[in-house]
C-alpha cells in the first residue's frame, strides 16, 4: 500500500508530496544557515515523468478535494484570505511554476516548506505597490538582474499590445 499525502499546516502540499508524485525522491533538507544567499530552483521536466508516474500522481492528488479561490475577491476575504497562501496549485503561488506549454515545473525554494516563506502571493505583492528589483529576486529566486531582464521583456510586450491598439483605432 502507498504512503499517505503529507499535508501541511493549513492543507499545504508539501514539497515531498510534489516529489513522491512525480516518483523522485525529495531532497535533503539544508541546514539552517545556506551557504550561498540563495539556493538554485529545480525544474521538473514531464518529457522525463512515465506515464505510470503520471496516472498515480493524479490518482493520489484527485483524492483530496477542496474549494479554491476562483477569484481576487475570494483571496482577499472570507476563509481563503488566510497568509500565507496554502493554495500551492494557483498560479500566483511563488512556491513553484508550472509551465503552460511543457508542463513542467520548477519549484523556486527546495530549502523551504510553502508555510515557511515570506511571501506567497504574487498578486498581494502586486497590490502593495513599487517594490525593489532585490525583492522581487528574493520572492521568486532570482537575480537581480534576471528581474531586470524579464521587467524590460515585458514592457516591450506591453509597447507591442499598446501600438497594435493604436492601430485598430486608427483603422476603424
Amino acid at each position: 500500500m502507498e504512503e499517505p499525502i503529507e499535508v501541511g499546516p493549513g492543507g499545504a502540499v508539501t514539497l515531498a508530496l510534489l516529489c513522491g508524485g512525480l516518483g523522485e525522491a525529495a531532497p535533503a533538507r539544508r541546514p539552517a544557515v545556506p551557504a550561498a544567499p540563495r539556493g538554485r530552483s529545480r525544474t521538473i521536466s514531464m518529457k522525463r515523468v512515465s506515464k505510470r508516474e503520471q496516472a498515480r500522481a493524479r490518482m493520489e492528488v484527485g483524492g483530496y478535494e477542496y474549494e479554491r479561490p476562483e477569484q481576487r475577491a475570494d483571496c482577499l476575504h472570507g476563509a481563503f484570505a488566510v497568509r500565507p497562501c496554502p493554495y500551492v496549485a494557483c498560479k500566483f503561488h511563488l512556491y513553484l511554476e508550472v509551465n503552460p506549454r511543457t508542463g513542467s515545473i520548477r519549484m523556486n525554494f527546495l530549502d523551504k516548506e510553502p508555510w515557511e516563506l515570506n511571501e506567497t502571493c504574487a498578486l498581494d505583492v502586486a497590490d502593495r505597490g513599487g517594490v525593489t528589483l532585490e525583492e522581487v529576486g528574493g520572492w521568486l529566486n532570482l537575480t537581480r538582474e534576471r528581474v531586470r531582464q524579464l521587467e524590460v521583456h515585458a514592457l516591450g510586450m506591453l509597447r507591442g499590445v499598446s501600438e497594435a491598439a493604436d492601430l485598430m483605432d486608427l483603422c476603424g
